[in-house]
């Protein structure tokens, strides 16, 4: 994982032209303009988040039309849950070693057409059995993209605007969570399988399949990592319009890293403080968040509200997504990214709160629709500085262990839910998620790194 940095790091190589190639030299996208290839492939990036979206959350709304069309009970919901999680837990980890061996692009790729065949087979399972077996399929895909998405994204964009972008993505994108949530109110309660159309319109995700392998491009860190700067120097100029010299930057020295590499130089002494914090971070506020944004629905509904009041104040909710993302792509590149993380989670905290106590129709949908806003601004801020973290030869690596983890989390909380909820109720879960989020929160303020603005390079 040694790196051989020359005479200067690149964040002090000159904006000059190099007399030797006549390419500018430059660090990859950095201070350069975002043009109309850029901004293709994050369309396509928003595009796939919009279908990742649809799969992942849909379960949360059908999930009570599950439990009268199956006769299942809320323990059979937490199960099918935690193999969900399990398979995304696998997902991300997997995904990221893949993306670090075979590139982000490949990878990508793969993950979205997963997703998309699992969902449509996912529509036509007959029994619980085969319907959790898609379902993690499902799972595995979605994730891996995810994990995947987050590197890619960030060695793609220019430093000034690398949180702006990836945020404003994610809040085109992730409109697929009110979209489903309208489209779920009003399919779900024509029939008894009606549930099975909301699962099959995930295989839409294979349209930006076959946009992406023919616009996409590959990460040109991760190629350079590979050794093959002149291949990089290509990607840039297509993408930008701007021939670039590379030949400065930092290069690996020696063999590749393994794995196992890749894992203790998470734990080496340069980066374990900031691993240890983004481990509590994911550990706490993962599974805490997909309580709100995955169960939601189902614990209305068991309060008392029927299935159709408790799926138009979810629909009201969802609209938190895509406002909580587009309002994060404002302030997502400040306060060195950590700062506003803070913030959103200390709100957060407050508003689950209020959330678990307050009582009628319009009050839960407007406390609800502030907590997911908020709850999904500082986790996609916390994305981009997970992968910002570590250096371009264990990145993706380290971001698929991060989300694993999370994930791992969030699996095993699936089967505690329905225990919370008969001895607790609808108060006691969501001060339980109040704590899990402001915890990891004072743990980021007092111990994390500001990431945002710099150069990947010097950041690592």
């Amino acid at each position: 994982m040694a790196i051989g940095t020359g005479a200067n790091s690149i964040a002090e190589m000159p904006d000059c032209v190099s007399t030797l190639t006549g390419k500018k030299v430059n660090n990859y996208f950095d201070g350069l303009t975002v043009c109309k290839k850029h901004k293709m492939i994050f369309m396509i990036i928003m595009v796939a988040y919009f279908f990742e979206q649809i799969t992942n959350w849909n379960f949360g709304f059908i999930a009570p039309s599950l439990i009268k069309s199956w006769g299942l009970t809320m323990a059979d919901i937490g199960r099918i849950s935690f193999v969900y999680f399990m398979a995304m837990t696998f997902g991300g980890l997997l995904g990221g070693v893949i993306s670090d061996s075979i590139g982000r692009r490949k990878t990508f790729l793969g993950s979205i057409f997963l997703f998309s065949v699992a969902s449509i087979l996912n529509g036509f399972a007959n029994n619980v059995l085969t319907f959790t077996i898609f379902r993690a399929l499902t799972g595995f895909g979605v994730f891996c993209l995810m994990v995947t998405s987050q590197a890619y994204f960030s060695e793609m964009a220019p430093a000034e605007c690398r949180g702006k972008w990836q945020s404003l993505s994610a809040a085109v994108g992730f409109t697929a969570a009110p979209i489903i949530g309208g489209l779920c109110s009003l399919i779900i309660p024509l029939s008894p399988q009606a549930w099975r159309y909301i699962l099959v319109l995930g295989g839409v995700g294979l349209v930006p399949f076959v946009v992406g392998l023919k616009y996409l491009q590959e990460s040109p860190r991760w190629l350079v990592a590979e050794g093959k700067v002149d291949l990089a120097e290509k990607v840039v100029w297509e993408v930008s319009g701007i021939p670039v010299s590379l030949q400065n930057v930092p290069l690996p020295s020696g063999k590749k890293e393994s794995l196992l590499g890749r894992i203790t130089g998470m734990f080496s002494r340069k980066y374990l403080v900031r691993t240890l914090v983004l481990l509590a971070f994911v550990l706490l506020t993962t599974p805490a968040t997909f309580v709100v944004t995955n169960w939601t629905t189902t614990l209305l509904n068991q309060r008392g509200l029927d299935v159709t009041e408790s799926l138009r104040v979810s629909f009201i909710l969802m609209i938190g997504v895509p406002v909580g993302l587009y309002i994060s792509s404002f302030i997502a590149d400040k306060g060195g990214r950590k700062i506003p993380m803070v913030i959103l989670c200390a709100l957060a905290s407050v508003l689950a709160v209020m959330f678990g106590k307050v009582a009628g129709f319009w009050p839960i949908s407007l406390i609800g629709f502030l907590l997911i806003a908020a709850i999904m601004a500082f986790a996609f801020i916390s994305y981009s500085y997970i992968a910002e973290s570590y250096p371009t030869s264990l990145r993706n690596t380290a971001v698929g262990i991060h989300n694993s983890v999370g994930r791992f989390a969030t699996a095993a909380f699936q089967l505690v839910i329905p225990l919370i909820f008969a001895q607790y109720k609808f108060v006691g879960i969501y001060s339980i998620v109040a704590i899990m989020i402001l915890v990891p929160a004072a743990i980021l303020a007092i111990w994390g790194v500001r990431t945002g603005g710099k150069s990947l390079e010097e950041i690592s």
